[in-house]
């Protein structure tokens, strides 16, 4: 959440970003919540003074009627205080849930817009290929070639399930392990993180674990939840603590499960693997000073960039508009890979995205990844701070990052390099991580 003091001193700036955002939120609540709970808080203050000033006065020698009126006296400001108290406890509550409902500023170059269409194209790496034959879309590939099975999945697990199976168990694998190798030499902790977190680290972090809206599987009876991220889990990690700043930067690096209801999420972008209920993903987390945010954040681009490239898939990078960013998010790149099996067709060539291309396809962007930089929004949330050196504590800056989100890498991987014949080759970068070439139908 935003500094009390900043949102006071700042009205006009936050209600403008508030409007950029296309979000809702009370700033005017805030502030007279801020306001009276600083009035009570002087005053409870006060009352404890008192308090204090009659039990000095009672530890003296007094006639018996001077020590009558300050017990009673005494009792008035211990029940004036407590009345205080609590009347302090409902303001502070009341100000926490409405500045929660205010979102981070937005870093000044952010495009302003409200969907993702909105965001500015900042790069682009390598060229869409040129088809001398109708391509597939991964859904096609991954059944014909015996490596993803969405029926049966259906059958088990409900829509939005997939299985892996033969090569393709063995590409998600390479995927991860591809992806972490180059984590670990840009100094990243790897870790493993649980699939389940508490609603109150969700909502640290910046997302709604409960409501129409929500897009988090909640375990019934328990405050806990399915996590969407590693994320939540590496932004939980240190929550309630205070880092050494000698430690700082923390970089982390959390492989997990994700969970999402994706509910509502229909349409041809989002049939196969693009939006499941299930994948698995490879996180960078990232504790640093607040002056070194901007830098770890072009960093955490920088290296989703390699390992795309690395992959040899062609990609831009767009930066998101403010309608688009996420409360907690000052800053997100998106990186969208093309995907050629998008919008495929038998019609006469087409002009899309300034590539001119095969008679046959039309394909498109799809985000693969992305990055964002939450400031100190996260850490005032979660209690996460720093020890400066004048001994101040200071909250730390968050950033997280997509290393591989596998099933949208394999989406890429297979309609990138599908071959006339049905099969797909593999990017050199990782052959060495699943011990083949080529993925082909299996024969007999």
């Amino acid at each position: 959440m935003l500094d009390y003091h900043f949102i006071v001193e700042n009205l006009a700036a936050v209600k403008k970003n508030i409007a950029d955002r296309f979000m809702n939120a009370d700033v005017d609540a805030v502030v007279t919540l801020f306001k009276k709970r600083t009035e009570l808080t002087t005053a409870l203050q006060n009352l404890q003074q008192q308090k204090n000033a009659v039990a000095a006065a009672m530890k003296g020698k007094l006639a018996l009627d001077k020590r009558t009126a300050l017990i009673e006296e005494g009792k008035q400001l211990k029940d004036a205080a407590a009345k205080a108290e609590a009347d302090l406890a409902v303001v502070e509550k009341a100000l926490d849930a409405e500045a929660r409902r205010i979102p981070n500023m937005a870093h000044p170059e952010a495009p302003i817009g409200r969907e993702d269409k909105d965001g500015l194209e900042v790069k682009r790496v390598g060229e869409p290929r040129r088809f001398d034959f109708v391509p597939k879309d991964h859904v096609q590939l991954g059944q014909e070639l015996d490596v993803i099975d969405f029926d049966a999945a259906t059958k088990v697990s409900g829509v939005k399930f997939y299985y892996l199976k033969n090569q393709g168990v063995f590409l998600e694998l390479g995927l991860v392990r591809y992806a972490l190798d180059i984590l670990l030499k840009k100094g990243f902790t790897p870790f493993i993180t649980p699939d389940v977190a508490k609603e109150s680290v969700l909502e640290g972090i910046g997302f709604s674990p409960r409501g129409a809206e929500s897009n988090i599987y909640t375990l019934e009876g328990e405050d806990t939840c399915l996590v969407g991220t590693a994320e939540i889990t590496l932004g939980g990690y240190y929550s309630n603590t205070v880092l050494s700043k000698d430690k700082l930067p923390l970089k982390l690096a959390g492989l997990s499960h994700c969970f999402r209801k994706e509910a509502g999420a229909a349409g041809q972008f989002s049939k196969g693997l693009y939006r499941v209920h299930q994948f698995t993903k490879l996180e960078m987390f990232v504790y640093c000073l607040p002056e070194e945010s901007d830098e770890f954040h072009r960093e955490l681009r920088a290296i989703e960039e390699e390992i795309f490239s690395g992959l040899e898939i062609p990609f831009r990078v767009v930066d998101t508009c403010t309608g688009d960013l996420g409360a907690p998010a000052y800053r997100k790149w998106d990186l969208e890979a093309w995907m050629p099996g998008r919008n495929v067709h038998t019609s006469a060539p087409v002009e899309s995205n300034d590539v001119v291309h095969a008679p046959q396809s039309v394909g498109s962007w799809g985000e693969v990844t992305s990055t964002s930089n939450c400031t100190d929004y996260q850490a005032r949330r979660l209690n996460v701070r720093f020890k400066d050196d004048d001994g101040k504590n200071r909250f730390v800056h968050m950033l997280n990052g997509t290393a591989v989100a596998v099933s949208r890498a394999i989406i890429a991987l297979l309609e990138n390099f599908q071959q006339a014949g049905g099969s797909v080759l593999l990017p050199k970068a990782l052959v060495p991580y699943c011990g083949f070439e080529k993925i082909e139908k299996k024969r007999g």
